[in-house]
């Protein structure tokens, strides 16, 4: 039998492959649906469809390394007090709270509100003592030969 692990990519940005956070992956949450989207090696947006939620309704929030998206409207009611007699209700409004775990050196640039999604901006910002850094070989190195004289 063979196990699929796609659900467990969708609340990480940034691992891209890494299977160590398969104990905290979020996959039973529905609402809201969100598209994770990599734009080029260190950007990355999370969208999220907040259809009815006004700025004022939502909040995002990074603490250690997780990203949480929350969302609660403080009134349904209409202008004259009265609730609304729905015969149908297809747009939920109801409170979320959604948390995508990032990846080391991954910080929020900014967020947008837009025609109901949400529009987080994600940016892989690495130290330069943790970039790759390439080596020069010099044999005429006077500290490379002492090491190799006392060897």
């Amino acid at each position: 039998m063979r196990l699929d692990y796609s659900p467990f990519f969708r609340t990480t940005v940034g691992f891209d492959r890494l299977l160590d956070l398969l104990d905290s992956a979020d996959t039973a949450q529905g609402y809201p649906p969100y598209n994770i989207e990599r734009t080029d090696e260190n950007n990355y947006g999370v969208t999220v469809a907040v259809a009815g939620f006004a700025e004022k309704d939502l909040g995002i929030e990074v603490h250690d390394g997780v990203l949480t998206v929350t969302g609660k409207r403080d009134d349904l009611s209409r202008e004259d007090g009265a609730k609304p007699a729905y015969l149908h209700q297809g747009i939920a409004g109801r409170a979320f709270t959604r948390s995508f775990q990032l990846a080391e050196h991954v910080e929020v640039t900014g967020a947008v509100l837009e025609n109901g999604l949400l529009r987080i901006a994600l940016t892989r910002i690495v130290p330069e003592e943790k970039k790759p850094r390439r080596i020069a070989i010099n044999g005429n190195d006077p500290v490379i030969k002492a090491v190799q004289k006392a060897a």
